[in-house]
């Protein structure tokens, strides 16, 4: 297999993990949400893994010592490296803390759906500002992603309101993350770039948490074993996995790839709560499958 077909593929599955990975720590954030306060919820788990991905860049460090070749001793890749922690950790801040205000005045299926939209939104901006070009295939790859996103998502009319309009900010923002990570990930160390983002989010969590909520020590031993599951896997390695997934891929197929998380969230609702899967969530289970098969095809290339 060509090497940068094997790395794109290795991309894929890295996402697809981490698709798997987001969606089934629902399952764990609804079974706590009785227990803990959203923010401090966000802002415990977001601790947990800021501490777990710190700890194995401790780990990496030591390792690295004894190597010939380190990239972390590269200026430029230090430099891209806390730029990218910086930058990704600002959009994913703001872009969780508007999620969790704007979920407040809407339902959970229409925060879902608009949040999705970076599918269309991240091809978008890359078209705009990168004169990025993308081939019919990925076009009907975006429109069938974002129909599944319907079918699974939405049970109510589609009317905006003020929370709606907050989480479409927030899809702004997820859109600005993913591109961010597919920048910096492949200019710097996406472990460390990783490590930053959370420190960063954990922190203005905190802050905020202060700030509208009254936290306490009793609902974070409450809700230790869904802060634990989303602090280690969700936070931790799922988002560094992101960072680590997107060095290969494409920032549109990432997030096409990324959007399975509605899939496996309905998918680890059933098998973890015992919830029930509808003939319309189904469909829009299967139809985002075939959007992400779709994508993987190659194009052939055109001959001059």
């Amino acid at each position: 297999m060509d090497p940068a077909k094997k790395r794109q593929l290795i991309g894929s599955l890295i996402l697809t993990l981490t698709a798997m990975i987001w969606g089934t720590a629902f399952a764990f954030q609804r079974s706590g949400v009785d227990k803990i306060t959203p923010i401090t919820f966000t802002a415990a788990r977001m601790t947990l893994s800021a501490v777990a991905v710190g700890l194995v860049v401790l780990l990496q460090g030591n390792h690295k010592k004894d190597a010939s070749v380190d990239i972390s001793k590269s200026k430029e890749a230090r430099s891209n490296t806390i730029a990218g922690g910086l930058s990704c950790g600002f959009f994913l801040a703001s872009a969780s803390i508007l999620q969790q205000m704007g979920i407040v005045y809407t339902s959970a299926g229409k925060a879902g759906f608009i949040t999705a939209l970076y599918v269309l939104i991240v091809p978008v901006i890359s078209i705009i500002f990168f004169r990025k070009k993308y081939s019919f295939i990925v076009w009907i790859a975006v429109a069938m992603g974002i129909a599944g996103m319907y079918l699974l998502c939405m049970t109510e009319s589609f009317r905006l309101n003020y929370g709606d309009t907050l989480i479409f900010f927030c899809a702004l923002l997820f859109s600005g993350h993913i591109l961010c990570c597919g920048y910096f990930g492949s200019k710097g160390d996406p472990i460390q770039i990783s490590a930053i983002q959370l420190v960063i989010t954990a922190l203005v969590s905190w802050i905020l948490a202060f700030l509208t909520e009254k936290p306490d020590i009793q609902s974070i031993v409450d809700a230790i074993i869904p802060i634990l599951y989303c602090g280690i896997m969700s936070g931790g390695v799922g988002y560094t996995l992101q960072v680590v997934g997107q060095k290969y891929t494409d920032p549109t197929v990432a997030s096409l790839l990324m959007s399975l998380e509605s899939v496996f969230a309905v998918i680890g609702g059933a098998v973890i709560l015992g919830e029930r899967m509808t003939v319309r969530e189904l469909m829009g289970c299967i139809i985002m499958f075939i959007a992400i098969i779709i994508v993987q095809i190659p194009m052939p290339k055109k001959h001059v």
